[in-house]
């Protein structure tokens, strides 16, 4: 039997006093007590439902199918007020036409000049931008090419212009009209069609058309595997457990929510302190285990580290027979830092007592530790030794184009999406976070693929990105509402129980690291830990993305970083002044931090056991488990 999908089930209380919720499976059965303020918190959380909201949010998930989950509604608001403020901006409107006429007579005289001296280079109207690689072919610089991608960028400035800098647009609409006026125009770039693109036309006369038979096929193969949801074509030389995560260890707990793996030592003695790593639970854990290159991990381990990972379930909308009440579509955030971090730490302290935690959370699990480490240091908690954040925000005001994305209206318009399925796909989140850098990850794929009949060589890192992981409605809602909508988190409004938690509580130190090219948590958003942390905080920037830069194993000599502490009593530095003053250094970041980790632990000692089978922690099954298996 399933529970309705718009009521959250329970069963009958036990006694007076308290609720005895069962989470777990056969082989490892946690049994958890909430008490009723929790549960009525939980049901508060959800408005009440007038018997025709169903009827609004079967059709709002019906659109949503065709419109990759964006709210038309959100992007109509953007427009009108964009189009109502120009209207009556006479002088913006002078402006722009200047501009178009000037655009105009520059790209006459450029094209009059190209006309006439086809064979010498002339000076362009306009320059790419620096991270555009469209245009970097020289063939795009003979004619008639070069006035046809010259009068494309100038197009693409003057919109610029016509959607920017209107006054009385609000910011974020602003920000949704750059945002939808650049898709437009990326979706019609030059370089993506065969009869303006030289260097694909070049390409099709070199082979005789073979490179636009190649691309057919490609298109088919990806058109199979999509339609029956199977990984993409290559990832079959990077299986769990044989290619990737391959790291040796156990599996010493289980819950309804994750499975804790503890590592294998490899050293003969350990730090008495211990490593708990907790990922985001919109990826799979075996990011920071993929091949032995590039796995922090292993990385750890060989530098006489006890490493725990947190792995988490894929969540499952079928309530098993047993328990009827477990449909995974009601996990709220309370549920991940319950049943995840501090299961997890129990855990630990089970295994090895009486030793602090070196904590470390990685983009949304990063967030998530935050929230854990403040409740911990408001309930007197001191279990932690330190708290490390990769690529992890806990203000959401600025957390770069994603933002685009979060208002009340599209905030409403994705629950009422995932009201109807029970959870976020992977496959809408992926691409959304696509649709940010659609010129990278869409338009060029497309011309690369198709167009020129090319595969890119798969990596360990492109096979674990196409192995995404659902969310649940509940969680999924409440991480959108409380943390960026409202930013209650970094407000002191977020509440751990019935009381809200800070995060200048927190007395632990802690090492925080940006990437340089990251639009999932830019680092200038990571970087108001500052703010909002009274501890010592210990900065890193590394060059790349968010994944790509925090996946920097040692031997990538092609990156960077800067890295500042600063301590808990010292004036307060802006992101541009902490990067003017930070000294950069060649390399992977991963030494950096290990010796910051080595620098606040203990003298080695002999390793611990694996699980604790008299505390109830015994080993369950071998790494990489079996939740990361699931689809």
């Amino acid at each position: 039997m399933t529970p309705t999908p718009n009521a959250l089930t329970l069963s009958p209380p036990r006694s007076k006093t308290d609720v005895t919720i069962l989470e777990g499976r056969q082989d490892h059965t946690t049994v958890e007590t909430a008490t009723p303020a929790t549960l009525n918190h939980r049901l508060a959380r959800r408005p009440p439902q007038q018997p025709t909201a169903s009827i609004d949010r079967a059709i709002h998930a019906t659109i949503a199918r065709a419109t990759g989950g964006l709210s038309p509604a959100a992007l109509a608001m953007a427009y009108c007020d964009w189009a109502v403020h120009l209207s009556l901006s006479p002088g913006k409107q002078m402006q722009l036409s200047g501009k178009a006429v000037r655009q105009w007579t520059r790209l006459a005289r450029y094209a009059l000049q190209c006309a006439t001296l086809r064979h010498k280079l002339i000076d362009p109207c306009i320059d790419p931008l620096p991270l555009d690689k469209r245009f970097a072919d020289e063939r795009w610089e003979r004619w008639p090419y070069n006035v046809i991608y010259q009068s494309f960028l100038l197009q693409q400035q003057w919109w610029n212009s016509a959607v920017t800098g209107v006054e009385g647009v609000t910011k974020q609409h602003e920000n949704v009209m750059e945002f939808a006026s650049r898709q437009v125009l990326d979706m019609l770039s030059p370089s993506n069609f065969l009869a303006t693109n030289p260097v694909v036309r070049a390409r099709t006369i070199n082979t005789l058309g073979a490179n636009l038979v190649r691309g057919f096929r490609n298109l088919i193969e990806d058109y199979e595997t999509t339609i029956r949801n199977k990984p993409p074509v290559g990832t079959d030389a990077f299986k769990v457990g044989r290619d990737v995560a391959t790291t040796p260890g156990h599996v010493v707990y289980r819950n309804r929510l994750i499975e804790l793996i503890q590592y294998a030592p490899v050293t003969d003695h350990v730090r008495p302190e211990p490593v708990l790593i907790v990922p985001a639970w919109i990826m799979k854990y075996y990011v920071l285990d993929l091949s032995p290159a590039n796995s922090l991990v292993r990385y750890l381990t060989e530098r006489g580290f006890t490493v725990f990972m947190v792995s988490w379930k894929n969540p499952d909308l079928r309530a098993s027979w047993e328990n009827p009440d477990t449909n995974d579509r009601d996990l709220g955030m309370e549920d991940y830092r319950r049943l995840g971090v501090m299961a997890a730490l129990d855990a630990i302290q089970a295994i090895v007592p009486n030793r602090k935690v070196h904590s470390v959370g990685y983009c949304l699990g990063g967030t998530l530790l935050s929230i854990a480490a403040a409740a911990m240091a408001r309930d007197c908690d001191e279990r932690l030794g330190s708290v490390t954040l990769l690529a992890a925000q806990q203000d959401f005001t600025e957390a770069g184009e994603l933002t685009l994305f979060i208002n009340e209206s599209q905030v409403s318009f994705l629950e009422d999406v995932m009201w109807a399925q029970g959870y976020l796909d992977a496959k809408q989140m992926i691409g959304a976070f696509q649709l940010l850098r659609s010129n990278d990850l869409i338009w060029s794929r497309i011309v690369h693929d198709y167009l020129m009949g090319e595969r890119s060589p798969m990596t360990d890192l492109m096979a674990w990105n196409s192995d995404a992981t659902r969310m649940p409605y509940q969680m999924h809602s409440e991480y959108l509402r409380d943390l960026f909508l409202n930013n209650d988190l970094a407000e002191g409004r977020f509440k751990v129980g019935d009381r809200p938690v800070a995060l200048s509580d927190i007395r632990t130190p802690i090492f925080a690291v940006g990437t340089e090219r990251d639009h999932v948590a830019p680092w200038r958003s990571a970087f108001k830990i500052h703010l909002l942390a009274d501890t010592d905080v210990t900065f890193l920037l590394t060059t790349g993305g968010h994944n790509a830069g925090i996946v920097s194993g040692p031997d990538r000599h092609d990156r960077k970083y800067r890295i500042l502490p600063k301590r808990a009593w010292d004036r307060y530095r802006d992101p541009d002044a902490w990067f003017a003053r930070a000294r950069q250094k060649d390399g992977s970041w991963w030494p950096e931090w290990v010796a910051w980790l080595e620098a606040r632990s203990g003298t080695p000692v002999t390793p611990p056991a694996m699980g604790a089978s008299a505390a109830g922690y015994p080993v369950l099954d071998d790494a990489p488990g079996t939740y990361v298996l699931e689809r």
